[in-house]
């Protein structure tokens, strides 16, 4: 099976129903919302699956994308899409194993944009958010786009955030966290 992104290209995807490429309305929505940021941007994609949010953004002139999976067969999926997508002026990472072990290695970097899209009935909102936050990983000028179902979602309270927005697109909403100024 593939999936198509900006510029009608092409990537690949995981067999089975192990990952849950982010739809293409959804995809669209966050890059309509984030338009003109993204240029030169740093981008953490988090519970990336295929990565299709991060070659989207690599598409669109991403300087760094960096995205963690938990799946070693969607990492080798998405180190190929990403290969696939990226000029030579750009790079990418791509880190397999624990979210929260993950976000901990990358302290002391910074991103502009985090898209997060984790398995609704994961019970990872809050302890990634709150790590996120620890470690600062959120540009003092940038945001974070959650995905989440648009039922039964409790939402995350951070201190050091605020929502920004709220979009619903039939079953999947986008909620936009800040820093608080």
């Amino acid at each position: 099976m593939s999936l198509r992104i900006y510029g009608n290209r092409q990537l690949k995807t995981l067999p089975g129903k192990e990952t849950r490429p982010t739809s293409a309305r959804v995809r669209q929505a966050v890059f309509n919302v984030w338009q003109g940021e993204i240029v030169g941007c740093h981008w953490l994609d988090l519970c990336a699956g295929t990565g299709s949010m991060g070659a989207e953004a690599l598409c669109r002139g991403a300087s760094l994308v960096v995205g963690i999976e938990q799946s070693s067969q969607a990492c080798a999926t998405i180190q190929q899409n990403w290969q696939q997508v990226a000029n030579t002026e750009q790079e990418f990472r791509v880190l397999w194993g624990d979210i929260i072990q993950q976000l901990k290695t990358l302290s002391g970097k910074q991103f502009d944009r985090i898209y997060f899209d984790p398995p609704y009935a994961s019970g990872l909102y809050q302890p990634v958010l709150e790590a996120i936050a620890h470690y600062q990983l959120l540009d003092s000028s940038g945001e974070i786009a959650v995905e989440h179902g648009s039922q039964g979602w409790t939402q995350p309270e951070i201190s050091a955030w605020e929502i920004c927005r709220n979009k619903v697109y039939g079953n999947t909403s986008l909620t936009f966290y800040k820093i608080l100024e």
